[in-house]
């Protein structure tokens, strides 16, 4: 039996139907896919007054942002070499007019920046140290062994992050002074800076995200063989979390390096300074340019970091955050 469609129904079955209400409309390419349309066609950018515009656009962004971040950094090492008159001149001057690069050998030897320097290097160093031992042992307890209200604990670590740094200052300071059970001061000891910067809510969730992404087969293959959790910790999970391992260690050092007020209060006594710290005490003395001077010498080892490490702080904050 043979069945006659009506001209309607045919219709009907011949019509797309129409896409949900607040998807995108896409149009197939050439090669057979869709694309999506985006606020200027193709059309308009292969137009000679829509490639100007991009371009325009482009390069004024692009300077715009640089010069916004490069600035504050060339204005720091010219007003090293500009005598305390032309500082103090209005209005300023974008150039020195005299090149005076002893200024940075006097900056060195008036305000003991190497006995600076070195101090906030161990600082920084054994905070690299502790953070490493202490949140990765965390991250990976939480991520792969499971504890009891793991998920709790977790979620009191984040919610650390809430509370402002100030608030927590004088409560940290107490402890430092005199810590619980065992009743020593810390003051003016390295301890005063490791112990506070092991534990770090945001180090173990970054570390736990990228944690949760390793296979889960992979450390039960190893369980087979008969590693014990430490012995899969060292040598399957550290070696494949180097990027992100490398993130949380740049940011724990340069935290430390630039960190001013804490090492203030732990740490009074003048041969035990950091260099922010120890600047801040003599700049009262020192003339101006003398003074921006040292301020350029303590910011070159963290953006020699910056530049070293640029490649692997990028990949390091995206791995991890998406499986598949």
């Amino acid at each position: 039996m043979t069945t006659t469609l009506q001209p309607q129904q045919v219709l009907e079955a011949t019509t797309p139907a129409p896409a949900p209400r607040g998807t995108r409309k896409k149009k197939k390419n050439k090669g057979g896919g869709y694309e999506t349309r985006s606020l200027v066609s193709p059309l308009a950018l292969r137009s000679w007054r829509g490639k100007v515009t991009y371009w325009t656009v482009l390069v004024v962004v692009v300077i715009g942002f640089t010069l916004a971040f490069v600035f504050p950094l060339y204005w720091m090492v010219t007003g090293a070499l500009k005598s305390p008159e032309e500082i103090a001149q209005i209005p300023p001057s974008f150039f020195p007019k005299h090149f005076d690069w002893h200024v940075y050998a006097d900056a060195w030897n008036q305000l003991q920046l190497g006995v600076f320097l070195k101090n906030t290097a161990l600082y920084a160093g054994g905070a690299w140290l502790f953070t490493l031992a202490v949140d990765v042992t965390a991250a990976y307890a939480l991520s792969k062994l499971r504890p009891f209200f793991g998920k709790l604990i977790l979620a009191l670590m984040l919610a650390t992050l809430m509370i402002p740094p100030m608030v927590l200052l004088l409560p940290t300071y107490l402890v430092a002074k005199d810590v619980p059970l065992f009743h020593v001061s810390l003051l003016n000891t390295p301890w005063a800076i490791w112990l506070p910067a092991a534990a770090n809510g945001f180090f173990i969730f970054l570390l736990k995200r990228f944690f949760d992404s390793i296979p889960r087969e992979l450390l039960e293959a190893a369980e087979i063989d008969g590693a014990s959790p430490m012995r899969i910790l060292w040598s399957i999970v550290l070696p494949v979390s180097r990027p992100i391992l490398g993130v949380v260690s740049i940011l724990s050092v340069v935290t430390v390096w630039k960190d001013f007020v804490w090492p203030l209060l732990v740490l009074p006594e003048t041969d035990k300074m950091s260099i922010s710290v120890g600047i801040a005490s003599l700049s009262a003395q020192m003339p101006q340019n003398v003074l921006i001077a040292s301020l350029v010498i303590a910011s070159l080892p963290t953006i020699l970091v910056f530049f070293v490490f640029q490649r692997s702080i990028m990949a390091g904050l995206t791995a991890g955050s998406l499986k598949g």
